[in-house]
């Protein structure tokens, strides 16, 4: 029995997705993991941390769905601009 090529299998091919954009259909895009670099790293300076990012997504581990914001907020807050407070200051003011 052959393998199969992973440069070819999605995400879409084993699970049920929801507007998912190409890269994470294709993992196999992913690249600049500890293990694609070389060299190496030494053993010795290797960190439970840099374990966590040391293999690259498989179509295991990336979402199946995506639903990116909007940015309907942002867009509002640009055309109004910030919120200015123009009440009264009735604060006392210290002593220099």
């Amino acid at each position: 029995m052959d393998c199969p090529d992973l440069s070819t299998l999605r995400t879409s091919d084993f699970y049920k997705t929801c507007n998912l954009p190409k890269r994470f259909d294709y993992p196999s895009w992913f690249y600049g993991y500890g293990i694609q670099k070389s060299p190496q790293e030494h053993p010795f300076y290797r960190t439970t941390s840099s374990d966590y990012g040391r293999h690259p997504p498989t179509i295991h581990s990336v979402p199946t769905s995506f639903f990116p914001n909007n940015q309907e907020f942002s867009k509002a807050l640009a055309k109004t601009g910030m919120y200015r407070n123009y009440s009264l200051n009735t604060g006392l003011d210290p002593h220099i």
